[in-house]
């Protein structure tokens, strides 16, 4: 007898939970989707992935909600709304979860699960998912994937106390994702694998609202070129600092696979130009502090990150006098 198909919920159908909802809903899962701006566009013209990778992808017949406690109960959750939005996204994922659900937060950033752990009930299963996409909203409803589209998962907290118990768990979600064409692995420590994609996320997203570029302009020039690598040079350092050390070739096989990238504008990017709060404090603030608290200095992510802050502040300023 074959086992019933899961019921997955997507929290945050932006660029993150379009496109994974629509790859699991497109492979014959029961997808549905929460939405807030989207969903009267939703609703009508269904979710679109334009797809370099996969070709035009598009599911008409999507079941959206426009809130928490409409939708069914759901066994897994994937998490997709940005980190600024947590101690408000907790509601929403008690209200949409089974019991023992699955919970897959899709969020950049160190501390994340950490700080939704203690919004949520003990039996929820809180698991972390690293996205290595390059994939952007371009309008209501409408994904842009550019490349990659990889997921890695670990197991956080939840009542699976045992090794096998969680691992038993992360292969569920990676056999879902394989399922659906999506490139997944499990991590067996998903607090040095964060660290590992913030090697990443800090130079390249701090920069791109800094300087105004995407990843090929600041991979051609000599200067920028070599602050992204100080950057995750000092990445690297703090994780070993922290007691998660990265493998020693890791910063020149980032720079190397970001030199074979299309042009590529992160998130934060994104964020900046559409006047959204920046994922500030998961992806600097929090690693800063634990670096500082090992002995490790961060000088130019701590530059990186002030200079940041001093944008946010002047939008937050401007948004205040509108």
């Amino acid at each position: 007898m074959t086992a019933p198909s899961p019921r997955i919920g997507i929290i945050g159908t932006g660029a993150i939970g379009g496109f994974y909802g629509t790859m699991l809903a497109r492979a014959g899962y029961d997808v549905h989707f929460l939405l807030r701006s989207e969903y009267e566009a939703v609703r009508e013209h269904g979710l679109q992935v334009n797809s370099a990778v996969h070709g035009s992808l598009h599911l008409d017949a999507v079941q959206a909600y426009r809130s928490a406690s409409d939708m069914p109960k759901c066994d897994w959750l994937l998490v997709g709304a940005k980190s600024t939005n947590n101690s408000e996204l907790a509601p929403l994922i008690i209200e949409a979860a089974a019991d023992g659900a699955k919970v897959v937060v899709l969020q950049n950033g160190l501390g994340i699960e950490e700080g939704l752990r203690q919004m949520l009930p003990e039996n929820l299963h809180l698991l972390g998912g690293l996205c290595f996409i390059c994939a952007h909203r371009s309008a209501l409803g409408v994904v842009e994937h550019q490349a990659l589209g990889g997921v890695n998962l670990g197991y956080h907290s939840g009542s699976a106390k045992l090794p096998e118990q969680q691992q038993a768990l992360v292969e569920e979600g990676v056999a879902m994702f394989r399922a659906a064409g999506v490139d997944a692995n499990a991590v067996a420590n998903l607090a040095q694998a964060r660290w590992q994609k913030l090697a990443w996320n800090m130079p390249y997203n701090g920069l791109s609202v800094v300087l105004g570029a995407g990843t090929a302009p600041l991979m051609a020039n000599l200067d920028s070129r070599a602050l992204v690598k100080a950057i995750m040079l000092e990445a690297c350092g703090a994780a070993s600092a922290c007691g998660y050390p990265l493998p020693d070739v890791l910063v020149d096989r980032m720079m190397m696979s970001t030199d074979h990238l299309p042009n590529y504008l992160p998130s934060m990017y994104h964020d900046h130009a559409h006047g959204r709060p920046m994922e500030l404090d998961a992806i600097y603030a929090a690693p800063l502090a634990a670096a500082k608290s090992a002995g490790f200095a961060m000088p130019k992510t701590e530059a990186l990150y002030q200079a940041l802050r001093f944008i946010s502040a002047r939008m937050e300023s401007e948004r205040g006098h509108q």
